[in-house]
Protein backbone atom coordinates (compact mmCIF):
# COMPACT_ATOMS: atom_id res chain seq x y z
CA UNK A 1 0.00 0.00 0.00
CA UNK A 2 1.39 3.37 -1.02
CA UNK A 3 1.07 6.50 1.04
CA UNK A 4 -1.40 7.85 -1.54
CA UNK A 5 -3.69 4.86 -0.90
CA UNK A 6 -3.79 5.38 2.86
CA UNK A 7 -6.68 7.17 4.55
CA UNK A 8 -5.80 10.35 6.42
CA UNK A 9 -6.93 11.28 9.92
CA UNK A 10 -9.44 13.77 8.52
CA UNK A 11 -10.88 11.26 6.04
CA UNK A 12 -11.42 8.71 8.81
CA UNK A 13 -13.05 11.34 11.02
CA UNK A 14 -15.45 12.25 8.20
CA UNK A 15 -16.31 8.62 7.40
CA UNK A 16 -16.82 7.81 11.08
CA UNK A 17 -18.99 10.89 11.58
CA UNK A 18 -21.21 9.86 8.67
CA UNK A 19 -21.50 6.31 10.01
CA UNK A 20 -22.41 7.49 13.50
CA UNK A 21 -25.04 9.84 12.07
CA UNK A 22 -26.72 6.93 10.27
CA UNK A 23 -26.77 5.03 13.60
CA UNK A 24 -28.65 7.83 15.34
CA UNK A 25 -25.77 8.80 17.61
CA UNK A 26 -25.95 12.31 19.05
CA UNK A 27 -22.99 14.61 18.33
CA UNK A 28 -21.50 12.21 15.76
CA UNK A 29 -18.47 14.39 14.94
CA UNK A 30 -17.54 14.79 18.60
CA UNK A 31 -17.90 11.05 19.15
CA UNK A 32 -15.74 10.34 16.10
CA UNK A 33 -12.98 12.69 17.19
CA UNK A 34 -12.93 11.39 20.77
CA UNK A 35 -12.79 7.75 19.69
CA UNK A 36 -10.15 8.30 17.01
CA UNK A 37 -8.08 10.42 19.35
CA UNK A 38 -8.33 7.70 22.00
CA UNK A 39 -7.24 5.02 19.53
CA UNK A 40 -4.25 7.09 18.42
CA UNK A 41 -3.33 8.34 21.89
CA UNK A 42 -4.01 11.94 20.88
CA UNK A 43 -6.07 14.73 22.44
CA UNK A 44 -8.74 16.28 20.19
CA UNK A 45 -6.64 19.39 19.59
CA UNK A 46 -3.72 17.21 18.52
CA UNK A 47 -5.93 15.59 15.89
CA UNK A 48 -6.51 18.95 14.24
CA UNK A 49 -2.83 19.48 13.48
CA UNK A 50 -2.53 15.95 12.08
CA UNK A 51 -5.54 15.93 9.73
CA UNK A 52 -3.40 15.11 6.70
CA UNK A 53 -1.42 12.31 8.39
CA UNK A 54 -1.95 8.93 6.66
CA UNK A 55 -3.04 6.14 9.02
CA UNK A 56 -1.28 2.80 9.07
CA UNK A 57 -3.36 -0.39 8.74
CA UNK A 58 -2.78 -1.26 12.41
CA UNK A 59 -4.05 2.19 13.45
CA UNK A 60 -7.12 1.82 11.27
CA UNK A 61 -7.97 -1.57 12.73
CA UNK A 62 -7.70 -0.19 16.26
CA UNK A 63 -10.06 2.63 15.29
CA UNK A 64 -12.50 0.27 13.56
CA UNK A 65 -12.82 -1.89 16.68
CA UNK A 66 -13.88 1.11 18.75
CA UNK A 67 -16.17 2.46 16.05
CA UNK A 68 -17.96 -0.90 15.79
CA UNK A 69 -18.68 -0.84 19.51
CA UNK A 70 -20.00 2.72 19.46
CA UNK A 71 -22.02 1.98 16.33
CA UNK A 72 -23.85 -0.69 18.34
CA UNK A 73 -24.81 2.15 20.72
CA UNK A 74 -22.45 1.08 23.48
CA UNK A 75 -21.94 4.24 25.58
CA UNK A 76 -18.98 6.38 24.57
CA UNK A 77 -17.72 6.30 28.17
CA UNK A 78 -17.63 2.50 28.13
CA UNK A 79 -15.73 2.43 24.85
CA UNK A 80 -13.24 4.99 26.14
CA UNK A 81 -13.13 3.23 29.50
CA UNK A 82 -13.33 6.41 31.56
CA UNK A 83 -15.10 9.70 32.06
CA UNK A 84 -14.37 13.06 33.67
CA UNK A 85 -16.24 13.98 36.84
CA UNK A 86 -15.57 17.09 38.90
CA UNK A 87 -11.89 17.10 38.01
CA UNK A 88 -11.47 13.35 38.50
CA UNK A 89 -10.96 10.69 35.84
CA UNK A 90 -13.18 7.74 36.69
CA UNK A 91 -13.16 4.26 35.21
CA UNK A 92 -16.54 3.40 33.67
CA UNK A 93 -18.03 0.07 32.60
CA UNK A 94 -21.21 -1.98 32.88
CA UNK A 95 -20.87 -2.40 36.65
CA UNK A 96 -22.26 1.02 37.54
CA UNK A 97 -24.17 3.98 36.18
CA UNK A 98 -22.07 6.42 34.15
CA UNK A 99 -21.80 9.70 36.13
CA UNK A 100 -23.84 12.46 34.49
CA UNK A 101 -23.34 16.24 34.30
CA UNK A 102 -26.44 16.60 36.50
CA UNK A 103 -24.71 14.68 39.28
CA UNK A 104 -21.63 16.86 38.85
CA UNK A 105 -23.94 19.85 39.39
CA UNK A 106 -25.26 18.21 42.57
CA UNK A 107 -21.70 18.14 43.91
CA UNK A 108 -21.25 21.80 42.92
CA UNK A 109 -24.41 22.75 44.81
CA UNK A 110 -23.25 20.85 47.90
CA UNK A 111 -19.81 22.45 47.84
CA UNK A 112 -21.33 25.92 47.46
CA UNK A 113 -23.86 25.32 50.25
CA UNK A 114 -21.21 24.04 52.69
CA UNK A 115 -18.38 26.39 51.71
CA UNK A 116 -18.27 28.08 55.11
CA UNK A 117 -19.18 25.04 57.24
CA UNK A 118 -17.23 22.07 55.90
CA UNK A 119 -18.87 18.78 56.93
CA UNK A 120 -16.88 16.52 59.25
CA UNK A 121 -18.82 13.40 58.25
CA UNK A 122 -20.31 12.59 54.83
CA UNK A 123 -22.48 9.70 53.62
CA UNK A 124 -22.94 8.87 49.92
CA UNK A 125 -25.88 6.55 49.33
CA UNK A 126 -25.72 4.23 46.31
CA UNK A 127 -22.22 5.27 45.35
CA UNK A 128 -21.96 3.42 42.00
CA UNK A 129 -18.64 4.45 40.45
CA UNK A 130 -17.81 6.32 43.65
CA UNK A 131 -18.17 9.64 41.83
CA UNK A 132 -19.94 11.66 44.53
CA UNK A 133 -17.98 10.17 47.43
CA UNK A 134 -14.60 10.70 45.76
CA UNK A 135 -15.41 14.23 44.58
CA UNK A 136 -16.54 15.22 48.07
CA UNK A 137 -13.52 13.53 49.66
CA UNK A 138 -11.30 15.67 47.46
CA UNK A 139 -13.27 18.86 48.15
CA UNK A 140 -13.45 18.30 51.91
CA UNK A 141 -10.05 16.77 52.73
CA UNK A 142 -10.68 16.66 56.49
CA UNK A 143 -14.04 14.90 56.26
CA UNK A 144 -14.67 11.27 57.07
CA UNK A 145 -16.50 9.92 54.02
CA UNK A 146 -18.62 6.77 53.98
CA UNK A 147 -20.14 5.35 50.79
CA UNK A 148 -22.72 2.57 50.64
CA UNK A 149 -23.68 0.40 47.68
CA UNK A 150 -25.67 -2.83 47.52
CA UNK A 151 -24.07 -4.02 44.25
CA UNK A 152 -20.80 -5.85 44.94
CA UNK A 153 -19.69 -5.19 41.36
CA UNK A 154 -20.27 -1.45 41.66
CA UNK A 155 -18.54 -1.35 45.03
CA UNK A 156 -15.48 -3.00 43.48
CA UNK A 157 -15.48 -0.40 40.70
CA UNK A 158 -15.72 2.41 43.25
CA UNK A 159 -12.70 1.06 45.10
CA UNK A 160 -10.78 0.85 41.81
CA UNK A 161 -11.64 4.49 41.16
CA UNK A 162 -10.40 5.49 44.60
CA UNK A 163 -7.05 3.97 43.70
CA UNK A 164 -7.11 5.57 40.23
CA UNK A 165 -7.75 8.99 41.78
CA UNK A 166 -5.18 8.46 44.55
CA UNK A 167 -7.90 8.76 47.18
CA UNK A 168 -7.44 5.35 48.75
CA UNK A 169 -8.14 5.46 52.45
CA UNK A 170 -10.27 8.60 52.15
CA UNK A 171 -13.56 6.72 51.76
CA UNK A 172 -14.96 3.82 53.76
CA UNK A 173 -16.88 1.52 51.41
CA UNK A 174 -19.87 -0.32 52.90
CA UNK A 175 -21.99 -3.04 51.28
CA UNK A 176 -25.49 -1.94 52.23
CA UNK A 177 -29.02 -1.34 51.00
CA UNK A 178 -29.29 2.35 51.89
CA UNK A 179 -28.94 2.78 55.69
CA UNK A 180 -29.34 -0.86 56.69
CA UNK A 181 -25.64 -1.79 56.90
CA UNK A 182 -24.48 1.25 58.86
CA UNK A 183 -23.71 1.23 62.59
CA UNK A 184 -26.83 2.19 64.54
CA UNK A 185 -25.14 5.22 66.10
CA UNK A 186 -23.60 6.59 62.86
CA UNK A 187 -24.54 10.23 62.21
CA UNK A 188 -23.51 12.49 59.33
CA UNK A 189 -23.33 16.21 58.63
CA UNK A 190 -24.12 15.55 54.97
CA UNK A 191 -26.02 12.78 53.20
CA UNK A 192 -25.82 12.85 49.39
CA UNK A 193 -27.49 10.51 46.94
CA UNK A 194 -28.22 9.96 43.27
CA UNK A 195 -30.60 7.01 43.69
CA UNK A 196 -32.66 5.21 41.04
CA UNK A 197 -35.62 7.46 40.21
CA UNK A 198 -36.97 6.27 36.86
CA UNK A 199 -40.09 4.16 36.54
CA UNK A 200 -39.82 0.91 34.59
CA UNK A 201 -41.71 2.58 31.74
CA UNK A 202 -39.25 5.50 31.63
CA UNK A 203 -36.27 3.14 31.56
CA UNK A 204 -37.83 1.15 28.70
CA UNK A 205 -38.19 4.37 26.70
CA UNK A 206 -34.60 5.52 27.28
CA UNK A 207 -31.90 5.68 24.62
CA UNK A 208 -30.20 2.35 23.77
CA UNK A 209 -27.01 3.50 25.50
CA UNK A 210 -28.98 3.68 28.74
CA UNK A 211 -31.56 0.94 28.26
CA UNK A 212 -29.21 -1.75 26.96
CA UNK A 213 -25.91 -1.05 28.72
CA UNK A 214 -26.51 0.62 32.08
CA UNK A 215 -27.38 -1.47 35.17
CA UNK A 216 -31.17 -1.45 35.51
CA UNK A 217 -30.99 -1.46 39.31
CA UNK A 218 -29.13 1.87 39.22
CA UNK A 219 -31.79 3.46 37.01
CA UNK A 220 -35.17 2.05 37.95
CA UNK A 221 -36.91 2.38 41.28
CA UNK A 222 -39.78 0.15 42.27
CA UNK A 223 -43.25 1.64 42.22
CA UNK A 224 -45.14 3.20 39.33
CA UNK A 225 -43.76 6.69 39.98
CA UNK A 226 -40.07 5.80 40.44
CA UNK A 227 -40.13 7.27 43.95
CA UNK A 228 -39.76 4.25 46.22
CA UNK A 229 -36.00 4.62 46.77
CA UNK A 230 -36.25 8.36 47.32
CA UNK A 231 -39.08 7.77 49.80
CA UNK A 232 -36.86 5.40 51.77
CA UNK A 233 -33.97 7.88 51.76
CA UNK A 234 -36.04 10.90 52.80
CA UNK A 235 -37.78 8.95 55.54
CA UNK A 236 -34.57 7.40 56.88
CA UNK A 237 -32.25 10.38 56.64
CA UNK A 238 -33.35 12.34 59.75
CA UNK A 239 -32.29 9.49 62.04
CA UNK A 240 -28.86 9.50 60.37
CA UNK A 241 -28.22 13.25 60.20
CA UNK A 242 -26.53 15.31 62.84
CA UNK A 243 -28.42 18.37 64.08
CA UNK A 244 -28.55 20.91 61.25
CA UNK A 245 -27.38 18.27 58.78
CA UNK A 246 -28.02 18.47 55.04
CA UNK A 247 -29.65 15.94 52.73
CA UNK A 248 -28.91 16.52 49.03
CA UNK A 249 -30.47 14.26 46.40
CA UNK A 250 -30.79 14.08 42.63
CA UNK A 251 -34.34 13.31 41.48
CA UNK A 252 -36.72 12.96 38.58
CA UNK A 253 -38.17 16.17 37.18
CA UNK A 254 -41.80 15.44 38.12
CA UNK A 255 -41.21 14.28 41.68
CA UNK A 256 -40.56 17.48 43.60
CA UNK A 257 -44.00 18.30 44.99
CA UNK A 258 -44.19 14.86 46.57
CA UNK A 259 -40.58 14.96 47.79
CA UNK A 260 -41.04 18.33 49.48
CA UNK A 261 -44.16 16.98 51.19
CA UNK A 262 -42.25 13.89 52.31
CA UNK A 263 -39.38 16.01 53.62
CA UNK A 264 -41.73 18.09 55.75
CA UNK A 265 -43.44 14.95 57.06
CA UNK A 266 -40.05 13.44 57.94
CA UNK A 267 -39.16 16.41 60.12
CA UNK A 268 -36.88 18.51 57.93
CA UNK A 269 -37.13 22.19 58.90
CA UNK A 270 -36.42 23.42 55.38
CA UNK A 271 -36.49 21.79 51.93
CA UNK A 272 -36.14 23.31 48.49
CA UNK A 273 -36.13 22.36 44.82
CA UNK A 274 -33.20 23.36 42.64
CA UNK A 275 -32.96 23.18 38.87
CA UNK A 276 -30.42 21.65 36.51
CA UNK A 277 -28.82 23.51 33.61
CA UNK A 278 -31.84 22.82 31.39
CA UNK A 279 -34.15 24.51 33.89
CA UNK A 280 -35.78 21.28 35.06
CA UNK A 281 -36.42 20.49 38.72
CA UNK A 282 -33.59 18.08 39.48
CA UNK A 283 -32.33 18.40 43.07
CA UNK A 284 -33.86 18.55 46.53
CA UNK A 285 -31.81 19.96 49.40
CA UNK A 286 -33.27 19.56 52.87
CA UNK A 287 -31.95 20.71 56.25
CA UNK A 288 -32.77 19.01 59.51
Amino acid sequence: MTKADMLTVLEVIKKTTEFFATRGIESPRLNAELLIGHALGLARMQLYVQFERPLAPAELEKIRALVRRRGQREPLQHVLGETEFFGLKLKTDRRALIPRPETELLVELIVARLATTAPATILDLGTGTGAIALALAKQFPNAQVTAVEKSADALALAAENAAKCELEGRVTWVASDWFAGLPVDARFDLIAANPPYLSAEETAQAQPEVRDFEPVAALTSSGVDGLDDLRAIVAGAPARLASGGLLAVETGVAQHAELLRLAAAAGFTHAESLQDLSGSDRFVLATL
